[in-house]
């Protein structure tokens, strides 16, 4: 088990840590990636490293639980006392604002599920689905009520994961068809506030 993080040293170790393996996890995904990497990438040896953590599982299991509750956020501000197409766009510049402040953790999660979600099926299947459950709901009534367009809410909640993650699990590929281009994200967000819009208007 590893130590309670209790002295300031311990608790800036165990970060150093968790910031290495984000960036080795997310390049290498998880497979590829080794403890020397993360130990090295940290700056410490692996007996260091063993120190906080009892191994791979435990770091990259770590960084998982604390992403999912980040990546609910968003969803969670959809506010259904809102003005419909507001509430939807704000959500879609929420995920943008997410890929440009957290790239790696998106493709943490993408390395994830692309390889079956083998150390997140739980939390797909249980908190993730039950807020998307609720917020699917939402959107139905407000199409039922006549507020936006008659639409799957399910398959709209997941073109915007597409349409807004992509600018950080593609990265290199945004930037190197747009090398002109300083800040991809400012762009996409006027196109995808665009398209989403005329997609919801009546």
């Amino acid at each position: 088990m590893a130590p309670s993080p209790n002295t300031r040293i311990q608790q800036k170790n165990r970060a150093t840590i968790l910031d290495a393996a984000l960036e080795v996890f997310s390049t290498n995904g998880f497979r590829g990636s080794t403890l020397d990497q993360i130990a090295s990438a940290a700056g410490l040896s692996k007996p260091n490293l063993l120190y906080y953590f009892a191994g791979k599982e435990a770091i990259h299991a770590e960084l998982l639980t604390s992403l999912l509750d980040t990546w609910l956020d968003p969803l969670r501000a959809l506010d259904a006392n809102g003005d419909p197409v507001d509430e939807i766009t704000a959500y879609v510049q929420r995920k943008l604002e997410m890929s440009r402040t957290f790239p790696r953790e998106s493709r943490l999660f993408a390395n994830e599920i692309v390889q079956g979600a083998p150390r997140m099926i739980d939390e797909i299947t249980g908190p993730l689905k039950t807020l998307v459950d609720e917020k699917a709901a939402v959107i139905r009534g407000w199409s039922e009520a006549g507020k936006i367009a008659d639409l799957d809410p399910y398959h709209l909640i997941f073109s915007i994961w597409a349409t807004t993650q992509h600018y950080a699990d593609f990265e290199v590929q945004v930037r190197g068809i747009l090398d002109k281009d300083p800040d991809p994200i400012s762009g996409a967000q006027t196109h995808l506030e665009q398209l989403f819009k005329k997609m919801l208007r009546i």
